[in-house]
């Protein structure tokens, strides 16, 4: 499977120009052809950068002319589509920035939606939505009723607040409020493609406003679970409602975050619980060989108590601090003096996206949220880089 920054290569940025050079042969394609030379060095974003400025300067003399273009390239060219309509929908929202008028922006974000079923339009919204907040979210919320799922995907992914790979919108930071009518709209989505990018983007927001979110969830919660004809749809309705939440409030959760957990039926355990670990197998480990954990939860209470159960690894810093990360465990329903046992090995294998330093680390438990127990033990990774 290629790497990320292949997916746009030299191949690519030659197809490019040839699609736009079909459509407008007597328009020079000379700066997109240069770009795919120098694209080998280049990461991924920085090759969509390349690109998008090319196309402008082959292309962009007025946004009209370039969005004439484009258009004519996706009706005319079968394949005009795929990796290559990235720098082509940033070409066209950066143009119809520069352009500056309101009618060009509407048109920008209308060739948008044509263009996000053939890559998504997510990353060159964000331009339109710097530009002009109030217009792009309106169009947004208008794309949430079109037929096409594509497009209404493209109004919750295209404003997350924190979308992967993407520009930041400012705006939409510092109100975490302005897009919640775009995720009421669509949360009910009949998509699954569409309601996970909503929970992502609720995910989002839960890093500025938790209990915003909470409150948002909690009442999608209630609305599902209202009909009263318990329909085979209806139960679809409610199961996918949950589903989203749970996925929504993933980070929250992962928190400990009281007013989530409870909103998910994790209430405090308080006193009603007896806990023994977490007990594991050894005291000193190297890279790349894995700990074992053992722990037993037992009810000592008089009622049923539902169980979210992660353990969090304490990491060891360069600075000599230590950084946690939370791991899912287990969920279960406990009867009074019934006794859950659980066991977990953790590998500590190198990765890309961690890098381990020698020193004290530690596994502790979170039991809804509320940190129980805690055991060291040192990682030997003098030896792994």
């Amino acid at each position: 499977m290629p790497f990320a920054d292949e997916m746009i290569d030299r191949g690519t940025a030659l197809d490019l120009a040839d699609a736009l050079g079909t459509v407008a042969p007597g328009a020079s394609t000379a700066a997109l052809r240069k770009a795919a030379e120098s694209l080998s060095e280049l990461g991924l974003r920085e090759r969509v950068d390349a690109l998008r400025a090319a196309m402008l300067q082959d292309f962009g003399g007025t946004y009209p002319d370039l969005a004439q273009v484009v258009r004519r390239a996706i009706r005319e060219v079968p394949g005009f589509r795929g990796w290559m309509i990235w720098p082509v929908s940033t070409a066209v929202a950066e143009a119809a920035a520069a352009d500056g008028s309101r009618e060009a922006t509407a048109d920008a974000l209308a060739l948008l939606a044509e263009l996000t079923g053939l890559l998504t339009s997510e990353f060159a919204v964000r331009t339109l939505l710097r530009h002009d907040l109030e217009q792009a979210l309106d169009q947004a919320l208008e794309w949430t009723g079109s037929p096409d799922e594509h497009v209404r995907r493209l109004a919750s992914e295209g404003t997350r607040p924190y979308l992967p790979w993407a520009v930041r919108v400012p705006q939409l930071t510092a109100a975490p409020g302005l897009t919640i009518p775009i995720l009421e709209a669509l949360h009910r989505d009949p998509s699954e493609y569409v309601r996970r990018s909503v929970a992502n983007h609720l995910n989002d927001l839960s890093r500025d406003d938790p209990a915003l979110v909470v409150t948002t969830a909690a009442r999608w919660l209630e609305a599902s679970g209202d009909s009263e004809a318990r329909t085979a749809q209806t139960a679809l309705t409610v199961q996918s409602t949950q589903k989203l939440v749970r996925h929504g409030l993933r980070t929250l959760l992962k928190r400990g975050d009281p007013a989530a957990l409870a909103l998910l039926g994790f209430p405090d355990p308080a006193d009603a619980l007896e806990v023994d670990g977490p007990h594991l197998d050894r005291a000193r480990l190297e890279v790349g060989e894995s700990i074992e954990l053992r722990a037993s939860v037992r009810n000592t209470g008089a009622e049923p108590v539902r169980l979210m159960i992660d353990y969090v690894v304490h990491h060891a810093t360069a600075k000599g601090t230590q950084s946690t990360k939370t791991f899912k465990l287990t969920t279960a329903s406990l009867e009074p003096g019934q006794e859950l046992a659980v066991r977990k090995s953790h590998s500590f294998r190198p990765l890309t996206t961690r890098r381990y330093h020698d020193g004290p680390h530690a596994i502790s438990l979170q039991i809804n949220g509320v940190a129980s127990g805690r055991q060291e033990f040192h990682l030997n990774a003098s030896a792994s880089g």
